[in-house]
C-alpha cells in the first residue's frame, strides 16, 4: 500500500497544464503525461486527474475535433494505460471519442494497473461549442472503485446541474472528479458553485482546469473542496502550469454527513412532481 493511501487518506494529483495553441498532437500528450505521472507518483499520488480533453485542448472547432477523435481503445487508450502501469498511478484524462460514427466529449478512468475501470461521455453539452461537435451521453453515474474510494466522473457544465452532484452522492460517490476547460469571466463556478455542490451532497470534488491564454482566457482555478465545503487545495488564480496536490480524508465524508444530514433529510416523496 502506498505511504499516502492508507484506511483514512487517499492523495490525488490535480494537473492544470497550461493551453499552447497548436498542441494538440497525441505523442506530445503522452509525453508530458509521462513526465507528469512520474511526479504525482513521486508525490505520493495514486491517483492523477487531468482536464477536459486534456488529450488534445478543447476549442479547437469542429473539423480539427473530428480529425482527432479516436476510439476509447485506441492508440491514445493504450499510451495512457502503458504510463499509468508504468507510475502505479490510477489517470483520469479526457479526449473526443469517436462511436458508431459520432463523437462524444469523454473521459476515461484508467486504473494503476493500466486497466481501463469507467469511461464517461458528457450529458449536459453547453452552447454551440459542444453542440456543434459533440453527441450527449446518456448515462448520468458512472463510477469506478480507486483504493477505499468510490469514484464518480462528471465533466465541466455537467457540475453546475445539482441534480447530477445529487445523484452521485445517493449511489454512493465519495470522490466526484470534474474535469473542466472553463473560461473567463466564469470564475464564479470554481469559487461558489463548486464547493456549493461538495457541501449540499457531502462528497469531495476535483475540479482540474486548464491554465493559459487558451480562447477566451482559461481561468484555471484548480480544486479539490471537502465535503464540508472547505478547500483541501488549490490554485489562487490561472497560474502557470501546477500540480496540485491534495488528500481525500475518508473519515471526513462520514463527518459531514453526520453534522449535516442532508442525504437522510430529503423528502424524495414530495419531489417526484417537481420538474
Amino acid at each position: 500500500m502506498n505511504i499516502s493511501e492508507t484506511a483514512e487518506t487517499t492523495r490525488v494529483a490535480c494537473w492544470q497544464p497550461e493551453w499552447v495553441a497548436g498542441r494538440s498532437h497525441r505523442d506530445e500528450f503522452l509525453d508530458r503525461l509521462d513526465r507528469t505521472a512520474s511526479r504525482a507518483a513521486d508525490g505520493g499520488a495514486t491517483l492523477l486527474i487531468t482536464p477536459e480533453m486534456s488529450a488534445t485542448g478543447y476549442h479547437l472547432g469542429p473539423a480539427r475535433t473530428v480529425e482527432l477523435a479516436e476510439a476509447a481503445d485506441g492508440p491514445l487508450a493504450a499510451g495512457v494505460a502503458e504510463i499509468a502501469a508504468r507510475a502505479g498511478v490510477a489517470i483520469v484524462y479526457g479526449w473526443p471519442e469517436l462511436t458508431g460514427g459520432r463523437v462524444h466529449n469523454s473521459v476515461q478512468f484508467v486504473d494503476a494497473d493500466g486497466a481501463v475501470a469507467a469511461r464517461y461521455r458528457k450529458i449536459h453539452l453547453y452552447g454551440e461549442a459542444d453542440r456543434s461537435v459533440f453527441a450527449s451521453g446518456d448515462r448520468l453515474v458512472v463510477q469506478a472503485k480507486a483504493g477505499a474510494l468510490t469514484i464518480g466522473l462528471l465533466i465541466c457544465y455537467d457540475v453546475e446541474f445539482p441534480e447530477a452532484v445529487r445523484a452521485h452522492a445517493l449511489a454512493g460517490t465519495d470522490l466526484l472528479i470534474v474535469p473542466t476547460a472553463l473560461v473567463r469571466p466564469w470564475e464564479f463556478v470554481p469559487r461558489t458553485l463548486v464547493p456549493a455542490r461538495a457541501f449540499e451532497s457531502q462528497l469531495f470534488v476535483a475540479y482540474v482546469n486548464w491554465s493559459g491564454s487558451g480562447p477566451g482566457g482559461y481561468c484555471g482555478l484548480s480544486r479539490v473542496i471537502g465535503p464540508d465545503g472547505l478547500a483541501r487545495a488549490e490554485c489562487a488564480a490561472a497560474e502557470a502550469e501546477t500540480l496540485l496536490f491534495a488528500d481525500v480524508d475518508h473519515g471526513a465524508l462520514d463527518a459531514a454527513r453526520r453534522a449535516t444530514p442532508y442525504l437522510l433529510d430529503r423528502r424524495p416523496d414530495l419531489y417526484g412532481t417537481a420538474r
